[in-house]
């Protein structure tokens, strides 16, 4: 019984981290490098909790949660790729933005309650010890994220469009020489992207935990971008890393409760600590041999006039 509480939990805890990853990937492998997810995500949080509160639809919340998160990316991409501004500077004002618009959004609607997501059941699959609360008993975002993760891959290296997106990734120049849009790719990837990082901060006000509080996302945007680079860039290895990941934030949370050492000020530094390791990493990757990492991967694209 504590095992399948603790599995469970996991799960949970790691849905998060997996859409906003998922995004994320496949905006880094346009060659885009937005560091804004934080602010996405909490975007997502409070438009999909107002969504849901006044049409008490999750689906409609979950999609309200799409469409900030995408609109604040298209705020990105508009700096990035419309003015080539660089896109290190620009993720701060985009979190920044994501942060205060959400908590002007959201300040009507703290300590406001909704139904959380109806989870999955099966008669007679849902009532099996174990097996039936983790594989049959999950709410849809957790199978959305599962199933996402397996599009992206068959997308990515299975069609002629994920080959050219990959492309544009690895080499912008070549890309355009062949005569493919670089711009519009990139747009799309980064609207998927915010789309990703909305739907994962809808998740935590509509099924995680069923109501809104600012600063809610707890830095998981910035644990999804170190998550791209612990994949290498590959989809099925960042179903693993979400899923450590989460259960490393369950552990922690027990030794916390358990009086181990692990101050709540710990706990605010990780994801900090874990935006360096982003930054060291895809700066490191770019000197080894054999990297997956997008060529392009934060480069500037300006086409020829």
């Amino acid at each position: 019984m504590l095992l399948e509480l603790i599995v469970v939990s996991v799960i949970a805890a790691s849905t998060p981290l997996l859409l906003a990853a998922a995004g994320e990937l496949v905006t880094e492998r346009a060659g885009v490098l937005n560091l804004g997810v934080e602010g996405m995500m909490i975007m997502g949080a409070a438009c999909g909790f107002a969504g849901a509160y006044f049409t008490d639809s999750t689906l409609l919340g979950a999609l309200c949660g799409i469409a900030a998160g995408a609109a604040l990316a298209a705020m990105f991409a508009a700096l990035t790729l419309g003015l080539a501004v660089n896109q290190v500077a620009t993720r701060l004002a985009l979190t920044i933005i994501g942060i205060g618009i959400s908590g002007l959004i959201g300040a009507g609607f703290v300590g406001e309650r909704i139904t959380p997501a109806p989870h999955l059941a099966l008669p007679g699959l849902s009532a099996l010890p174990f097996v039936g609360s983790v594989l049959f008993g999950q709410d849809a975002f957790v199978y959305c994220s599962v199933l996402l993760i397996l599009a992206i891959r068959w997308f990515l290296y299975r069609t002629r469009p994920g080959l050219v997106l990959r492309a544009v990734g690895d080499n912008h120049a070549s890309a355009h020489a062949l005569g493919y849009p670089v711009l519009r790719i990139r747009l799309l990837a980064v609207l998927f992207g915010g789309g990703c990082a909305g739907l994962a901060g809808a998740y935590l006000s509509l099924a995680y935990t069923p109501f809104f509080t600012a600063g809610m996302t707890a830095g998981r945007g910035w644990i999804a971008l170190a998550l791209v680079v612990f994949a290498s860039w590959r989809p099925l290895r960042l179903v693993a890393g979400a899923y450590l990941f989460g259960a490393v934030t369950i552990l922690q949370l027990h030794a916390q409760g358990a009086g181990m050492g692990i101050t709540p000020q710990l706990m605010a530094a990780l994801p900090y600590l874990a935006t360096i390791l982003v930054l060291v990493a895809i700066s490191g990757t770019r000197r080894m041999a054999g990297s997956t990492a997008p060529a392009s991967l934060g480069v500037p694209f300006v086409p020829d006039r």
